[in-house]
Formats: C-alpha cells, structure tokens, sequence
C-alpha cells in the first residue's frame, strides 16, 4: 500500500473512474486526526488609534468593513480557507460554510 500524501488527498465519488477508495484514503489520514488547528471566523476588521482605543467603554460601537449580509472569510491556521455566514444555533452562534476557498481564489 503506498502512502498518501495530504496535498494529494481529494475527496471522490468511489463510481468516478480511477477514483481512489474513501475509505481507504481517509483510513490513511488517521495520524493526523488529533494534530489541532486554529480556526477564526473573521466577521470584518476595522482600524483605530491608540487615542480612539483608550475611548473604548462597554456599548461602545466599532465600525467593520463589512456589510450586513456579506460573507464572513474563516481561516484554518492563519490561512483563508472558507467563505460563510453567521447562524444561531441553541442560542449560540456558529458559522455555515457556503464557499471554499481553493489556493489562488484569495
């Protein structure tokens, strides 16, 4: 059995022609399963001085670059790797994937 590289590891239909089996590929993958890694889901980013910093109470407002609506980017390890939108979910918020993001398309 020849080892899979991770940069070689694409997800197929197991009908697809030449497609490797899932399972076995995934079985593969197996040492990596626990390594962590960092996940951000940036909502917009906005920039201040130091002055409009220190002004900063409770209730106060900052304004994001970001529309209502728009896609919020969500990097894996400091690397953008997603597109999706805020959810609730049992009164607390999550994130729904509704783009990746393949190298290049950044």
């Amino acid at each position: 059995m020849s080892d899979l590289k991770l940069d070689e590891f694409t997800p197929t239909a197991n009908d697809a022609p030449g497609a490797p089996d899932i399972e076995q590929s995934a079985a593969q993958l197996a040492p990596v399963y626990d390594v962590p890694v960092n996940i951000q889901a940036v909502l917009g980013r906005s920039n201040l001085d130091v002055a409009s910093l220190l002004r900063l109470t409770r209730g106060s407002v900052i304004e994001l670059d970001r529309k209502v609506g728009e896609a919020i980017d969500i990097y894996v390890n400091n690397r953008l790797v997603a597109r999706g939108e805020v959810v609730v979910v049992d009164e607390r918020l999550g994130v729904t994937m509704t783009e990746i993001i393949k190298d290049g398309d950044a």
